[in-house]
């Protein structure tokens, strides 16, 4: 399971989320959608949008490990 950091980064950023919605062609839902975690960017909407956030990838979502998964 993943834990969208999105939203947090998003109220850092230099960028409007307007800015970002324009600049990823995406919509406000899908950005909303984003941020709650109930959906997820494509891979290269993903980068796009760590770009513009100046994180890498791997930022934007924390993996959370849940107690029926096994262990790695």
């Amino acid at each position: 399971m993943l834990k969208p950091h999105i939203g947090k980064l998003l109220k850092v950023s230099k960028y409007r989320r307007e800015f970002i919605i324009n600049e990823l062609d995406i919509s406000k839902n899908t950005l909303s959608n984003w941020i709650a975690g109930n959906t997820y960017p494509t891979i290269d909407k993903a980068y796009k949008l760590a770009d513009l956030l100046e994180v890498k990838v791997d930022d934007l979502y924390e993996r959370k490990v849940e107690e029926t998964d096994p262990k790695i």
